[in-house]
């Protein structure tokens, strides 16, 4: 594939180079575009940019020439720029639906959720039946916490709740961070649905098990995001779901030592959240043999980092 591209990259450099009555030796945009779009096929995007510049000067390859000139700035991680170039084509152009896609998620990466969920209100009006709009459309509204807004959003689309393991997930997110008993059965049918559900979403299962007080089925959930986990990450560590393992043993069967295995074990994996380890130690419904073995687990920790 990319022998053939080269192919037509040089034939239509030569074709540059020729001069041509009908043109008085001016280069064409639609072969700009032709060039820019042949850079773009090799990756070479430094060049394909500069091409496209040249092709958009014309009225016949402007949108198209712009258009990639967002590609190329997205994939470069560009996405202020990316949105700019697309949001020009909307000018002209305003139910253009691949810009307005295109436009919405550049702002999602830039973070500009405002802009993008103005973007998606407009996709939403032309495209209603849309679930994957509706599901970006839902996403940007969790992200600016409008839970209930994003539940409702997510509700307009059943077939999608039954089937997008991805849009059921955002239900039970946005139901757990209102506080809706129905985010376990959410969460449950995620679960059901995925092929290798995430530790990170299985975390979050086990902490609205918990909370609902349901302690077997949360410690299960907690168990198998630490089997599901193959590195830690910014919003998860093995550190804390031992440490959440520990405080659900010690609180919810307080003759068991699982709890202060787990303990030792989130001790040892760097667990320094001080003002959790306060808050457990503080429980009443821990024993004080218990306690007293935590207090020792933290003082040798303490005297080995000495």
């Amino acid at each position: 594939m990319k022998r053939l591209v080269l192919i037509l990259l040089f034939f239509l450099l030569l074709m540059n180079l020729l001069p041509s009555c009908a043109t008085q030796g001016a280069i064409r945009a639609e072969e700009y575009f032709s060039i820019g779009m042949a850079y773009y096929d090799l990756g070479n995007y430094a060049e394909a940019e500069r091409w496209l510049l040249r092709a958009r000067q014309s009225d016949r390859t402007m949108i198209a020439s712009e258009y990639n000139l967002g590609r190329i700035a997205f994939e470069t991680g560009r996405y202020e720029e990316a949105s700019l170039y697309f949001e020009s084509i909307l000018i002209r152009d305003p139910d253009n639906l691949m810009a307005l896609r295109s436009a919405a998620y550049s702002r999602i990466h830039n973070g500009d959720y405002e802009k993008a969920l103005d973007l998606y209100s407009r996709i939403l009006i032309l495209v209603p039946e849309s679930a994957d709009d509706g599901y970006n459309h839902a996403l940007v509204l969790y992200s600016m916490e409008m839970y209930q807004d994003s539940e409702n959003v997510l509700l307009r689309y059943p077939l999608s709740l039954e089937v997008n393991p991805a849009a059921i997930l955002l239900l039970a997110r946005v139901q757990k961070a209102q506080d809706k008993i129905e985010a376990i059965d959410s969460y449950a049918h995620w679960v059901t649905l995925s092929n290798s559900p995430s530790s990170q979403g299985l975390f979050e299962y086990a902490e609205v098990l918990e909370g609902s007080e349901f302690y077997a089925r949360a410690l299960e959930q907690y168990d198998a995001a630490l089997g599901a986990m193959n590195q830690d990450t910014a919003n998860l560590s093995r550190a804390l779901i031992y440490f959440r393992t520990a405080r659900l043993h010690l609180i919810a069967d307080p003759e068991s030592r699982e709890g202060i295995l787990a303990f030792e074990t989130a001790i040892n994996l760097g667990y320094d959240d001080t003002s959790a380890i306060d808050e457990l130690m503080g429980n009443e419904r821990i024993s004080g043999d218990h306690r007293a073995e935590i207090q020792r687990l933290l003082e040798e920790r303490n005297s080995r980092e000495q």
